[in-house]
C-alpha cells in the first residue's frame, strides 16, 4: 500500500510480534509528511536527532512507520482512520496543518505532535500555547511573517519587478488561503500587483509556469511551502530557470538544488524539536501539559550562480544579512 511505504535507508520497519520469550513490540511512531520519500532525508535525520535527544533509537526502543503523501491530500482521512484503528502510540505530523487538523479530527485520544505555521489556538489545534489541554501539541513556525519577509527578501533581489505570481496547491487549503492572504498584503505594501497561481500535480506546475512565462517578462514567483512544491523542487528549478524567472522558496533545499532564494524556519530545528516531544511523550509526558514551542532559528540562504543567471546583483545588505550564500 503506497501511504504506509517503507523506505530502505530511511525508515524502519514496524516491529511485528515475536516468539515467545523474545523482546517485546516496539511502541509504533506514525510520521506522516506531504513531502516524498526522496525530499525527506535531512528532515527524517533530524527527526531522529531529537528522538535520540530523549533516549529514543530506531529499532532499539521504538519503531517509526513513515507515510509519504507526495502532496496526495485525499489520502489522508484513510491513513488516519487506519493509524487510529491500529492505535499507533503517536502520530507525528510535522510540516502541514491540514495533516494535523485531519489527524486531530480522527481521534481526541492518541497523541499529536505537530508543527505548523498558523497560530495553533485560532485553529483550535490548542486550548493555549501554555497549556495545550487534549491531544496535540508542537511547534508554531510564524507562517504569516515568514512569508510576508520572503517576498520582501525576493523583491529586494529582483527590484524591476511589478507583479508577483503566487504558486499555491490548492488540495492544502489552509496552507493556500494563509499564503495568499499574508503575501498579497505584503505585495500591496510593496507596490507589487499580483496573480495566484494553482498546481496541485507535476503537469499543473509545468502548466502554471508556462502560462507565466508567456504573460510578461517582469514577474517574480513564490512558491508557497507545500509537500508538493518541496517534492518538486528539481521541477521547479528547471522551470524557473528555462524561463528566467526569479524565484523564492520555503526550504533551503531547492536553493541547493539550484533556485534563487529560500527564507523559512530552519527546517532541520523544527523537526528535532518534533521529535523531542515526540519522545517525551513515549516517556510519558501529555500533550496537554507540554507547551507550543516556538521557533527562533531562521534561515536566508542565496544561490549567487543562480542570481549571475538570472542577471540579478545581490545587494550587499542581503549578503551580509544572509544565513549562507552558495556559489
Amino acid at each position: 500500500m503506497r501511504r504506509r511505504e517503507f523506505i530502505a535507508g530511511i525508515s524502519s520497519a514496524a516491529a511485528w510480534p515475536l516468539a515467545a520469550g523474545a523482546q517485546p513490540v516496539l511502541p509504533l511512531v506514525a510520521f506522516v509528511t506531504t513531502r516524498s520519500a526522496g525530499a525527506s532525508l535531512g528532515v527524517v535525520a533530524a527527526f531522529r536527532k531529537g528522538l535520540g535527544e530523549t533516549g529514543y533509537v530506531e529499532g532499539r526502543n521504538v519503531a517509526v512507520e513513515y507515510h509519504w503523501l507526495d502532496g496526495q491530500f485525499d489520502q489522508l482521512p484513510g491513513l488516519m482512520a487506519d493509524l487510529v484503528r491500529r492505535r499507533v502510540a503517536v502520530i507525528a505530523t510535522p510540516g502541514n496543518t491540514l495533516v494535523t487538523t485531519t489527524a486531530k479530527a480522527a481521534t481526541e485520544t492518541i497523541p499529536i505532535v505537530f508543527s505548523v505555521g498558523i497560530d495553533p489556538v485560532k485553529t483550535r489545534l490548542v486550548a493555549s500555547f501554555a497549556r495545550p489541554g487534549g491531544n496535540a501539541t508542537g511547534i508554531n513556525y510564524f507562517f504569516l511573517d515568514v512569508s510576508a519577509k520572503r517576498l520582501e527578501l525576493l523583491h529586494e533581489l529582483a527590484p524591476k519587478a511589478v507583479r508577483v505570481a503566487i504558486l499555491v496547491n490548492p488540495a492544502n487549503r489552509p496552507s493556500a488561503e494563509s499564503t495568499l492572504q499574508s503575501v498579497q498584503s505584503a505585495a500591496r505594501s510593496v507596490g507589487l500587483q499580483t496573480q495566484v497561481l494553482n498546481a496541485n500535480t507535476s503537469r499543473e506546475i509545468d502548466a502554471a509556469i508556462a502560462s507565466l512565462a508567456h504573460e510578461r517578462a517582469d514577474d517574480i514567483l513564490f512558491v508557497a511551502a507545500d509537500g508538493l512544491f518541496q517534492s518538486r523542487g528539481e521541477q521547479l528549478v528547471a522551470l524557473t530557470a528555462r524561463e528566467k524567472i526569479p524565484a523564492a522558496y520555503p526550504d533551503r533545499a531547492t536553493v541547493e538544488a539550484g533556485g534563487l532564494m529560500s527564507y523559512g524556519a530552519d527546517g532541520a530545528d523544527m523537526y528535532r524539536q518534533v521529535g523531542v516531544y515526540t519522545g517525551n511523550i513515549l516517556k510519558g509526558a501529555k500533550p496537554a501539559d507540554l507547551p507550543i514551542r516556538q521557533s527562533t532559528k531562521f534561515e536566508f540562504v542565496i544561490n549567487r550562480k543562480t542570481a549571475k543567471a538570472l542577471g540579478l546583483e545581490i545587494p550587499v545588505r542581503l549578503m551580509v544579512s544572509a544565513t549562507e550564500l552558495i556559489n
